[in-house]
């Protein structure tokens, strides 16, 4: 069997200072979405439709997708008004400018019928949920964001016992940091399981 590919990053072109992740950490959950938004030449009715669970990076990959100059992207057009994204659909097909459709968790419930019909023949891309490796770099990269000390030891012992999303890992470690201040102690090995019990209950039920 082939070793795991390991995670890589994308950039963002944003202005120095702006707030929030600037950096897309591509594994095997979202690499097949980094890949086919380098190529949107290729997309049947030069659309795709992106969904996946929340905080899963999908607004990321919209940002990049329009500063790249490939395309323009609708973000969170599950809120939007249907007619509205049917009318961005049918100005793209007009200019021939790729259309990235960015929508929520799925399924998407659309009840427009020309609507439905229109994006349910462009592709579909989903961002799944992140392996180990993504997980661990996930952990470690919010954990920098918050200047919070976590190496690879932490990541080791929290990523088999953590819940499978970025939004879930995102709490742990926001727990983590808010029980490192409340105890005046660096992030310790009682600090991480207290952490996973307040987030998920007394029990692990990724590994024992």
């Amino acid at each position: 069997m082939s070793p795991p590919i390991a995670p890589s990053q994308i950039a963002l072109p944003l202005k120095a200072g702006t707030s929030g992740p600037q950096r897309i950490i591509i594994g095997a959950g979202n690499r097949h979405v980094a890949e086919a938004l380098s190529a949107p030449e290729n997309w049947p009715f030069r659309t795709a439709l992106l969904t996946g669970p929340p905080r899963s990076g999908k607004s990321l990959f919209a940002r990049w997708f329009a500063a790249s100059g490939a395309g323009d992207a609708l973000d969170d057009a599950q809120d939007m008004a249907e007619d509205e994204v049917f009318h961005r659909w049918n100005r793209a097909q007009e200019s021939g400018t790729p259309l990235l459709v960015v929508g929520g968790e799925p399924p998407w419930e659309i009840t427009l019928p020309d609507l439905r019909s229109r994006l349910g023949a462009v592709l579909q891309l989903e961002i799944g949920p992140p392996d180990d490796a993504i997980a661990a770099e996930l952990l470690l990269s919010l954990a920098a964001e918050r200047a919070l000390p976590l190496g690879p030891d932490a990541a080791e012992y929290l990523v088999p016992r953590a819940p499978r999303s970025q939004q879930a890992l995102e709490r742990l470690v926001e727990m983590i940091d808010r029980l490192s201040l409340e105890r005046k102690s660096p992030p310790s090995m009682g600090i991480w399981r207290a952490a996973l019990e307040a987030v998920q209950g007394p029990e692990e039920p990724r590994l024992l």
